[in-house]
Formats: C-alpha cells, structure tokens, sequence
C-alpha cells in the first residue's frame, strides 16, 4: 500500500484514455500549458462494425420500423452504414429520435436535415420522454452495441415501448503493448471497457505512485472492484468535468 506523501507527489504526465482530439482547442490542451505538465491521448478501446453478414442473423427487417433511437454518433454511424450494406433504402418517413442535440445535428451527414422529423433531449432518454409519449404507437429501433447503454434500454422497457435492439457496433480493447514500459502520474479512465482494455493488456498492472482520475458511477465501481484507488473522481459538485477535477487536483498536489 503506497503512502499519503507517495500519493501526492508533482503531476508531471497524464494519460487521458480518449481518442486524440480533431482540433487544438481542447481543455486538456489549456491544462497542459496552464500547469506545464504533458497529456497524451490513447484511446483504450475502439468501435468494429457488425458486418451484414452477421447482422442478418439477428433477423431484423429494417422495414419494419418507423422510427430509429440514436444515444450516439457511433449507433448513428453504424445505422446508415448496415443500411447502405443491406441495400435498403432509408425512407424519409422515418423519425429519428437523438439523446442530444449534438447527435441530431451528426444527422446532416446522411441525411436532409430540415426535411426530416427529428427530435432531440438534453441528454439521456428520460429528456425525451414527453415527445416519446407523443409518438409511443411507433416501432422503434434501438442501433446499440454489444455493451449497450443500459439506462436508456431500461428506460424504454419501464415506459413499454415497442423498440427492438440491434447490435451494430461492438467495443474492443485496442492494442496497448508499447505503453509497458511508459509511466504517467495519472491515467483518467472514462468507461469500464477501459479498464478492461487495461488488465487485457497488462494483467500484471500494479498502481503504484499512479494517480487514477475515474469519470462516472460505473468506471469508479470497475476500478473498486480491482481494488484501485481513485484519487480523482468525477463529475462532483464542484468538478462537473474531468478536467476541473485534474486541475483542482494538480492545485492540490503541485503547490
């Protein structure tokens, strides 16, 4: 068991388990230069496409359903492409139901936007459940994958609707092998697949003077149950993002 002073030491390096940003006006960009400490991105787990060929086992007939459930721009992704791949023709009928803004807005790269019904919440289903309510005779359909979000599949059966989900996307661990010998002061985790994709790569791995930073209920509990330390969780009251809790923590420790 690693000492209090052990566990305090200067934040130097952070990991942080998400892909690399697409523009240079991230906050973890700021926090670097702010504190002068060094932030990697490596992404520990990564989306594969269920291809036709296997989807079509599921034996789902995509012309049955009037309206499609998307919880991201991955199930959104994944729902055009087994469309183009299965040849069918997506109807401009069909109603599209987003957990956010952000992902209703992804729409626009398949389809006309304006000229469709869409509908957005903030951000989980329970957001949406007035405008469900007004549409709750439609056969929805649920693109999700293999680890699929449970709060809104729970939401959907509690409220009965009539969705059925179709696994087009799994999540798997991504090859990690030339970070064994790397060393952070802190990784922030983000999902538990992540810290599956950790002990799938290094089994071995012993925490050490590593500082873990743990966004969300179910990647803290995952890290609980292999019985490691979060010493940076998130969101908190006073920390609604994972970048305020690293800065309130280098604050903290790099005095």
């Amino acid at each position: 068991m690693q000492s209090i002073d052990a566990r305090k030491k200067k934040v130097k390096s952070i990991l942080v388990t998400l892909p690399k940003p697409d523009t240079e006006k991230s906050p973890y960009y700021d926090l670097a230069k702010k504190y002068n400490v060094k932030v990697d991105f490596r992404s520990f787990i990564h989306v594969e496409g269920v291809p036709a060929k296997e989807f079509r086992k599921e034996k789902i007939n995509l012309p049955d359903y009037t309206a499609v459930i998307f919880t991201s721009r991955n199930a959104a992704d994944h729902f055009f492409r087994i469309c183009e791949e299965m040849r069918y023709e997506v109807p401009s009928e069909l109603k599209y139901f987003c957990l956010s803004e952000t992902i209703a807005l992804y729409l626009q790269k398949y389809i006309q936007y304006r000229k469709r019904k869409i509908f957005f919440g903030k951000q989980t289903a329970a957001d949406l459940a007035e405008v469900l309510k007004k549409h709750a005779s439609e056969r929805f359909l649920y693109p999700c994958s293999d680890v699929a979000a449970e709060e809104t599949q729970k939401f959907l059966q509690e409220n009965g609707y009539n969705f059925t989900p179709a696994v087009l996307f799994r999540t798997v661990c991504s090859d990690l092998s030339d970070l064994r010998d790397v060393f952070y002061d802190v990784i922030a985790f983000f999902s538990p697949s992540s810290i599956q994709s950790l002990y799938k790569n290094f089994p071995d791995f012993e925490q050490n003077n590593t500082r873990i930073a743990a966004f969300g209920a179910s990647t803290q509990k995952a890290i609980a149950e292999r019985e490691l330390i979060v010493d940076i969780p998130a969101p908190t009251p006073n920390a609604p993002s994972m970048t305020m809790a690293i800065e309130q923590y280098i604050k903290l420790v790099n005095k």
